[in-house]
Parts: structure tokens; C-alpha cells; sequence
């Protein structure tokens, strides 16, 4: 979809066809008095023309804005056109003749919607080449503060793990070393009872040993053998059991801790109570303060230039970015891709893909010099010069190189892609002659404009 003229930004490059019926040359002028834009030639027969001699040409970009059409509140059959500068309301003409303007000084509002525009083309530059830029910077700044405390609290957390890990090492060998002790002292009570059971059992042979000698003595085959035991004293006595003792099991007693005592054995993590440091933001350099002039300044002002409108630099010049290009020698020609690719050649007909980070994605060898001889297309697509084969390549998003345009007999050298209706500009030369050729976005060629050694 084509944008009309106020949606296009101020700042766009495109191609401005003439207004003149069935012209189709390049738009370099504008009649502000009939608010058509032209061409060289069509200016030249429109300041010869005797109705239109006296109207004022100007360079496109000094031209005078139309006025949307709009009726005056008062006078229906009237438009507005004026500024009254006493009253700063807009009137019409008819409105001048009435009582509550008289003597008032008026100003054509075509002049102050010029000035308005010039303007808001000054605040859109100042927006374009440092708040902006300024802006992207200080966003590229914030990703990388995250990126460093990102890197930052990942290395307190593996730092509390290893803590964490060397803590549990010391409880496993404490553990360890308690749980030997335990060991030791079971041990030890099992060596006791094993004693008194071995005891016990030495007594319970005694004592069956001892009931087999009186069962001998119930039956006795031998009496001199009895008659000796009867006369001993211990005959009938018997040992006594022997004692023993119940052991006594350890008792555990469970350590005192709870989690702020585990916590304390740790280290912990502090924010401190420091102001953050504000982000430098750099100084729009000599950058002037517009402020708002009074009616009788802009009469004074206009009075002053009698009128002309003037064409002026803007007063400052900032330093937005800068990048560095491996792979190429000297840079003498840009074209921006999309997702933030850059192309730059050299003089050695070096054509490299790089990233904003400096990070080379391709590089192509080409028969361009100092030529502007690539650009990016409507499309997202590279399209550069072969001038030795005399036709124009495209580079796809997928990096897939294709012939585009054949010119034929003519070198191409140079080449311009509108952003607003994709049409493309291509300067050749052919036996000492220039032309620039206006292709469609597809490659149809729809104008040729050529020029002699002559002009």
C-alpha cells in the first residue's frame, strides 16, 4: 500500500515523480503557488509559460505546505487562510475586514505551517540522530547489566552449593567418627557377655559332671571308692552359681541445632545499602533550546528575510555509534539489512555480512571499487553490481545468490532501493555516457535518464 505524503518520515529517501500530466522524470522542484511538484525541464516551460512566469519554483525541500481545505466557522463560503498573529486564531479572508481583527496584523498560514514543518524536521532529527540512538545505547547497556548479574547470582549460587557441599563432607566425617565410637563401645559389651556366657556354661558342665558322680555313687560298684568320698568334707558341696552382671547400653543424647544455627555456618548473601549510580546519558552536543517566538518576532523575522525561505544545517553534529569491520580494508560503502545486519565493501571489492557485535557472517569477493554499488531492497534482499558481467546479483535472506537485472551493453556502478515503493535506481555508464535506469521492485525496467559528457 502506497503512504501518502504526510506518512512518509521527513528523513526518508524515495523517489519523487514530477506532477506534470504524462511526466515521469525525477521531481526536483515545487510551485508553491500552484503546489505541484516538478521536474527540471517541466520548471524551465512552467517560468517561460506567461501565466505562470511570476509564480514561485523552489527546490523540493524549501516548498511550501499545502493547506488542508477547511471552511471558516463564521463565513461558510470562505476558507481559512490566514493567521491572525494579535489574536493567534485562523481566519478567513472576510474575517480581516471585520471589526474584531481591525488593524491586526495578518500571516499567510500556508508561511507559518512551513515554519511549523521545519520545525517538527528539526525535533524528528534531533529524535532520529541522539535520543534515539542515546535510547537504543542505554537499552544495550540495561541487557548487558543483566547479562553481568545474571553471571553474578549464578556464581553466589554455585558458590553457596560447594559451601553446602563441604559442610555436609565435615558432618559425614563427624558422623563417621561417632558412629566408630558406637561401634567400640558395642564391642566392648559384647566381649563381657560372651565372657559371662562362657562362664555359665563352663558351671552347667560342672554341675553335670557332678550329678553323673552321684548317680555313680547310687549304684556303687566299688566300695573302697565310696568309702573314701563319704569321709571327705566337700562330698556334698556344691560351687555356687556364678554372678554375673546386666550390662549397660550407652545412651543417646541428640545434639542441639535448628536452622538459624545450621544458617549460621553458612555464609549469607547481603545487598548493600548503596545509592545506585545513574546512567550517563551523553550531552546532545551544542544543542539550542528552541523557544517559542511571539507573534510580532515571527513578523519581525519574516520582514527580515523578505519572505525567502532559507536552507540551513542542522547546528549540531553528534557521534551516534561507531563499529569495527574485520575483513575489510577501508570502508567506503554501508547498506543496513534487516535484524541489525550490516554489508561494508572495500576498495579491493571485499563485500562482508557482519553483525552489530563485529562478528563476520559471510564475505564475497565482487568486481565493485569505491562505487556505491550494493543496497538493501524493500524486501530485506542485497542486491550489488557485477560489472565485469554486467548484471546485478541478489543476495536472498537464506544467503542464496542469484542474477537479478542483465543490462545489457552498460556498466552498472551504482545503486539506490526505495524503502517506500521499492522501486530501484541504477547509474551505468556506456562509452563515456551516464544514465540512471528506474526499475520495479521486480526488475522491470520502466525509465531510463541519460545525460552526455555535455550535462
Amino acid at each position: 500500500m502506497a503512504l501518502s505524503e504526510s506518512q512518509i518520515p521527513p528523513d526518508a529517501q524515495h523517489y519523487l515523480v514530477c506532477g506534470t500530466e504524462d511526466c515521469e522524470n525525477n521531481c526536483q522542484f515545487y510551485c508553491n503557488d500552484d503546489h505541484l511538484p516538478m521536474c527540471e525541464q517541466c520548471r524551465d516551460e512552467h517560468q517561460k509559460n506567461e501565466k505562470t512566469k511570476n509564480h514561485e519554483v523552489v527546490p523540493y525541500k524549501l516548498r511550501k505546505r499545502q493547506l488542508p481545505v477547511e471552511i471558516c466557522k463564521i463565513h461558510p463560503t470562505r476558507q481559512i487562510e490566514f493567521l491572525c498573529e494579535e489574536c493567534q486564531i485562523p481566519i478567513c479572508s472576510k474575517c480581516r475586514a471585520t471589526k474584531e481583527h481591525r488593524g491586526h496584523v495578518f500571516t499567510d498560514l500556508e508561511i507559518v505551517l512551513t515554519e511549523k514543518c521545519s520545525l517538527c524536521q528539526e525535533e524528528i532529527a534531533k529524535i532520529r540522530n541522539y535520543f534515539e540512538p542515546t535510547s537504543q545505547d542505554l537499552k544495550k547497556e540495561i541487557a548487558e547489566d543483566v547479562t553481568t548479574i545474571k553471571k553474578i547470582m549464578e556464581g553466589i549460587r554455585t558458590a553457596m552449593r560447594t559451601e553446602a557441599e563441604s559442610v555436609k563432607k565435615l558432618v559425614d566425617t563427624v558422623i563417621s567418627d561417632k558412629i566408630e565410637q558406637v561401634d567400640k563401645v558395642e564391642q566392648s559389651l559384647l566381649k563381657t557377655l560372651k565372657d559371662q556366657n562362657q562362664t555359665i556354661d563352663d558351671y552347667i558342665n560342672y554341675f553335670n559332671d557332678l550329678v553323673k558322680t552321684f548317680y555313680g555313687f547310687l549304684s556303687p560298684s566299688n566300695i573302697e571308692k565310696l568309702t573314701v568320698a563319704l569321709k571327705s568334707e566337700n562330698f556334698i558341696i556344691i560351687k555356687p552359681i556364678p554372678e554375673t552382671s546386666k550390662p549397660v547400653p550407652p545412651v543417646f543424647t541428640a545434639g542441639q541445632h535448628s536452622k538459624e544455627n545450621v544458617a549460621k555456618l553458612l555464609g549469607r548473601i547481603t545487598v548493600p545499602n548503596t545509592k545506585p549510580e545513574n546512567r550517563k546519558i551523553k550531552p546532545m552536543e551544542t544543542a539550542s533550546t528552541q523557544l517559542k517566538p511571539t507573534g510580532k518576532e515571527r513578523k519581525q523575522d519574516r520582514e527580515k528575510s523578505d519572505l525567502k525561505q532559507t536552507l540551513f544545517l542542522s547546528s549540531y553534529v553528534t557521534k551516534v555509534r561507531e563499529y569495527t569491520v574485520p575483513g575489510v580494508d577501508r570502508v567506503f560503502h554501508i547498506s543496513l539489512g534487516k535484524s541489525d545486519i550490516l554489508w561494508v565493501s572495500d576498495l579491493d571489492g571485499n563485500l562482508v555480512q557482519t553483525d552489530l557485535q563485529g562478528n563476520q557472517l559471510q564475505k564475497i569477493q565482487t568486481s565493485g571499487e569505491i562505487e556505491s554499488y550494493h543496497t538493501v531492497t524493500q524486501d530485506g534482499d542485497l542486491i550489488y553490481t557485477d560489472k565485469d558481467n554486467k548484471v546485478i546479483n541478489r543476495i536472498t535472506p537464506d544467503n542464496t545468490i542469484t542474477e537479478f537485472i542483465k543490462t545489457g551493453d552498460s556498466i552498472p556502478l551504482s545503486l539506490y532501493s526505495s524503502h517506500i515503493n521499492g522501486d530501484i535506481l541504477v547509474g551505468m555508464e556506456t562509452d563515456k555516457e551516464g544514465k540512471v535506469t528506474r526499475y520495479n521492485k521486480t526488475g522491470k525496467e520502466i525509465q531510463n535518464i541519460g545525460r552526455d559528457n555535455k550535462g
